[in-house]
């Protein structure tokens, strides 16, 4: 008897893509086989997936996204996707498709629908991306990476959390060690855009610092490489020691040494954050679709785990401000790191894998 397939539909952004290469791996380990279908683009950020996943790439345009004439041509094209995807379900019948978001997970998902196929999607974001909101009332469970999800009326999601790499599970709830009148490591991660507002501000604030904190402090500042020059020189006029470099490949390791993080607010940033549990300062990037880095940080500072400021009402003096808060409370700290950790799902990949095993089989 050929074992269950479980089809996952992706687009190419690491966002939608490591959660889906999360599953893939879990359900190959229980003996399922898995397919990713996606566009030639996500191709391009399937290469971490395991050997035995079969990919297959299928045709998958915006609707939104450039010129006239692409746009004209985007509807066949996503035509053209939901046929391959139907002919090749009804080929090889899967027991469940999960899409993870973008556009490569619109023909998956409407061949499955037209199929009458167990499916389910999964929004990494605390504000559903197009596609999943166009399939929330379609899907049989909608998986949340972020708690509380911005879902459409009557729509009930569950909370899996996202999935995080094995480096972030090797520490997750490490011991925290409150700030105190010794080394402090302070963490600033810009993500891949708008690093720039950290740059800007960030070593301006720790310059601002009362100097018997200042002098304590060990910082790792993640900076555009065009931003790197200034950014060092204004560190190293505070006397402040600074590693600045434009990718840190041991993110994990400083998350987990860490009295406070300054960082944006992309879902699996706030992930890592929350399943190590560290006290953050978090400045959504204010260009994000929907304003979704906003919706991320909500549950972190809702809990008391973050404080959030706007990049709209960011400078220097504020962030200074807030920075000298943490590292002056101690006790403060140690409630905050608690209450990040409250937030943290180190089980995501077990909560997708148990809602695929219990979509098996069901028909709608």
């Amino acid at each position: 008897m050929m074992a269950p397939l479980l089809v996952i539909a992706a687009g190419g952004t690491g966002g939608h893509m490591f959660p889906a290469q999360a599953l893939a791996e879990a359900m190959l380990a229980r003996g399922w086989r898995v397919k990713l279908s996606t566009d030639a683009r996500g191709a391009r950020y399937a290469g971490g997936f395991p050997a035995e996943v079969q990919i297959e790439r299928i045709a998958a345009d915006s609707l939104a996204r450039g010129g006239v004439v692409e746009r004209a041509v985007a509807p066949f094209r996503l035509t053209a996707g939901v046929v391959s995807s139907v002919t090749g379900m009804l080929g090889d019948r899967p027991s469940v498709v999960a899409g993870f978001g973008g556009y490569p997970s619109f023909p998956a998902l409407s061949a499955a629908i037209a199929l009458k196929l167990p499916r389910m999607i999964h929004e990494q974001n605390g504000v559903l991306g197009k596609v999943n909101r166009l399939y929330a009332k379609r899907v049989h469970a909608v998986a949340c990476g972020t708690w509380p999800t911005d879902l459409p009326e009557g729509i009930e999601g569950w909370h899996t959390g996202n999935p995080v790499r094995a480096a972030v599970l090797e520490r997750a709830a490490a011991p925290y060690i409150p700030p105190g009148d010794y080394p402090m490591s302070l963490l600033a991660i810009g993500g891949s855009q708008g690093a720039r507002a950290l740059s800007d501000t960030v070593p301006a604030a720790v310059a601002a610092l009362p100097e018997p904190m200042r002098r304590h402090l060990r910082v790792a500042h993640q900076a555009r490489a065009e931003d790197a020059e200034r950014v060092i020189a204004v560190y190293a006029a505070a006397g402040v020691e600074a590693e600045v470099r434009p990718f840190f490949d041991d993110i994990p390791t400083r998350l987990a040494e860490a009295q406070l993080v300054i960082s944006r607010a992309g879902a699996s940033s706030i992930a890592d954050i929350s399943v190590i549990g560290r006290p953050a300062i978090l400045i959504p990037y204010p260009f994000a679709t929907g304003d979704h880095q906003s919706a991320n940080a909500r549950g972190l500072v809702e809990a008391g785990g973050a404080i959030l400021i706007p990049e709209s009402a960011l400078d220097a003096a504020r962030l200074s401000t807030q920075i000298a808060t943490v590292l002056g409370q101690p006790r403060g700290a140690v409630q905050m790191a608690h209450a990040a950790l409250s937030c943290g799902r180190p089980d995501a990949t077990e909560r997708l894998v148990e809602m695929v095993e219990a979509l098996s089989g069901k028909e709608a």
